[in-house]
């Protein structure tokens, strides 16, 4: 979603609520300045890992392998 800072600033909390299901990009004077990311629970960083990797994945039917690949492939970049 994207908001301006403006509409932000006025409706924070509506923002807030919002920002549990979805990334927010906050723009002034149409430039993006700010994004605004869910907190993810603690104890998952590997859930978190897999959720940031399946997501740029078109086919959601990935193998453990192809995760494995292009973790090892993202480290020595």
């Amino acid at each position: 979603m994207i908001v301006n800072a403006t509409e932000f600033k006025t409706r924070a909390g509506k923002y807030l609520d919002i920002v549990e299901k979805e990334e927010i990009i906050i723009t002034r004077n149409g430039k993006e300045v700010a994004k605004l990311v869910p907190i993810r629970k603690e104890g998952t960083p590997n859930a978190d890992f897999l959720y940031g990797l399946l997501s740029n994945f078109e086919n959601k039917d990935v193998t453990k392998e192809q995760i494995r690949d292009k973790r090892v492939n993202e480290k020595y970049k």
